[in-house]
């Protein structure tokens, strides 16, 4: 992967962004942190405690039970909702001209739904990983090594 100067890159997952710039050029690329964001977004399990609801048919004996919801995954949803209102931004006021998102299958499918054209235009690639954890001097060399 190509990566030219002044790219913004976005890493992301359900739980951190990290919007990173590229300052150096398109042969060695010199990714630096302009902002981290961090949420605590605890286990399902410890988020909700109930048990499934039932639904009761209106007439006969019949019932239904029905999930609870999966407050882990709302919270997930929101954040790449939240991401992606950051990149709309951005985008809007000129920000960036080329843009790398890199970011696991699940939360970027959800990022991609409310990204605007204007974003998406510039995109240059979609990295289906999660790098999040990888330390940032790293980061340019994991996607210098895909194609």
């Amino acid at each position: 992967m190509i990566i030219p100067t002044d790219t913004l890159v976005l890493v992301g997952d359900g739980k951190r962004m990290l919007f990173l710039r590229n300052r150096g050029d398109a042969v060695r690329p010199d990714l630096r942190v302009e902002e981290v964001e961090k949420q605590e977004n605890a286990y399902d399990r410890d988020q909700g405690r109930d048990k499934p609801g039932r639904a009761f048919a209106s007439f006969g004996a019949n019932r239904n039970a029905y999930s609870e919801t999966d407050f882990h995954k709302v919270a997930e949803d929101n954040w790449a909702k939240d991401a992606a209102a950051r990149l709309n931004k951005r985008a809007q006021e000129k920000d960036f001209e080329q843009l790398v998102i890199v970011a696991p299958p699940k939360w970027l499918g959800e990022l991609k739904k409310h990204l605007n054209p204007q974003v998406t235009n510039r995109v240059l690639s979609y990295v289906n990983k999660d790098l999040t954890h990888e330390p940032t001097d790293q980061l340019a060399k994991h996607l210098m090594s895909i194609e």
